[in-house]
C-alpha cells in the first residue's frame, strides 16, 4: 500500500507541477527559489518513508511544500542576520520562471520516473522498498529472502541506472 501511495504521489507531483510551482512562488516571491523547493519535495520523498498511507497525494504535496517553503524562508532570515550580502541585481530573482527552467525540472522528474519504471521488477521493488518505504537492507533481505548482498546489489544497480539516465538529460 505505502509502495503505490509513494508512486501516487510521484505521479501527483507531475501532474500539480505547475499548480505547485505557482503556490511556493506566491510564498517565496522567487521562481527560481520555488523550482529549486518542489524539486527537494520530490527529493525528500525518496529519502523517508510515509508515516501513514497518504490519501490525498495532491494535499500532502501543498502541505510539504508549504512547509519547505517556510522553512526556506526561515533559513533566509537567518543567514541575513550572520552573513553580508551586497546589493543583489534586480534581473537575479524574477517573479516569472524562466519557460526553461520549468521545463527542465519537470523533463528530470519525468526521466526519474522513468528510470525507476525501466528497472528490473526485483530491482525496481527493493530499491523502492528501501529508498521510498525507508526499510532497512535487512529487512528487506528478510522480506525477499534473498541475501543482504543481493540487496545491496540490486540498491547499487538501481541507483547507478537511475544516476545514467540522470546523467543522460544534463548532457543533452
Amino acid at each position: 500500500m505505502i509502495t503505490r501511495s509513494r508512486h501516487m504521489i510521484l505521479d501527483a507531483l507531475e501532474r500539480y507541477y505547475d499548480e505547485l510551482l505557482i503556490h511556493v512562488r506566491k510564498r517565496v516571491g522567487c521562481a527560481a527559489m520555488a523550482a529549486d523547493i518542489i524539486q527537494e519535495v520530490g527529493a525528500k520523498l525518496t529519502e523517508r518513508p510515509p508515516e501513514t498511507a497518504i490519501e490525498n497525494p495532491r494535499a500532502f504535496l501543498y502541505r510539504a511544500a508549504s512547509n519547505m517553503a517556510i522553512d526556506q524562508l526561515r533559513a533566509q532570515r537567518t543567514q541575513t542576520r550572520y552573513v553580508q550580502t551586497g546589493d543583489i541585481p534586480e534581473h537575479a530573482c524574477s517573479d516569472t520562471p524562466s519557460v526553461e527552467d520549468h521545463l527542465v525540472q519537470r523533463e528530470r522528474l519525468a526521466v526519474l520516473k522513468r528510470a525507476v519504471d525501466e528497472l528490473p521488477p526485483r530491482c525496481r521493488e527493493v530499491f523502492i522498498m528501501r529508498k521510498f518505504d525507508g526499510r532497512s537492507q535487512a529487512e528487506i533481505a528478510e522480506k525477499l529472502g534473498i541475501s543482504r548482498g543481493m540487496v545491496e546489489k540490486h540498491i547499487r544497480n538501481a541507483l547507478a541506472h537511475c544516476m545514467e539516465r540522470m546523467r543522460e538529460i544534463d548532457t543533452n
